[in-house]
């Protein structure tokens, strides 16, 4: 009979790990099309995470806590804190229903979460940079 082998532990990497220069896996990889954004530029704010912001900012504003605000929207208290934290994206009704719970319009809080992704565009064309943003309109 054979023996087992030895419980080895073993490593299960979610995100592939970056090739060191000069190895074979290395210059394996595939060019970066034309036009690709570049692993080290600097993300895209997600709609989310700007919409989250927003709902937060205004609810820490009026000094009122998530589960006043829930009760008022009629979500529950853990999926608030989660569009909060842009972990979930919401469709307009509850965005409308979160909106209102603070006293503002779903048109309110778009426009606020517009002008948060508008504010890192105008930074970076101020700088000579130019923006995937330049040109796009989200308000009605």
């Amino acid at each position: 009979m054979s023996t087992p082998a030895p419980d080895e532990a073993r490593v299960i990497a979610l995100r592939p790990q970056p090739s060191p220069p000069g190895s074979a896996a290395a210059t394996r990889a595939q060019p970066r099309p034309a036009g690709a954004p570049s692993p080290h530029a600097p993300r895209a704010p997600l709609w989310r995470d700007l919409v989250g912001g927003v709902l937060r900012r205004e609810r820490l504003s009026q000094e009122r806590t998530l589960k006043d605000v829930a009760e008022a929207a009629r979500i529950s208290m853990p999926y608030l804190s989660e569009l909060e934290r842009g972990r979930k994206e919401a469709s307009s009704e509850v965005l409308a229903a979160a909106a209102g719970a603070l006293g503002l319009g779903l048109a309110d809080l778009l426009s606020l979460a517009q002008d948060e992704l508008a504010r890192p565009t105008r930074a970076r064309v101020g700088r000579g940079r130019t923006s995937p943003y330049d040109g796009l309109c989200l308000a009605a």
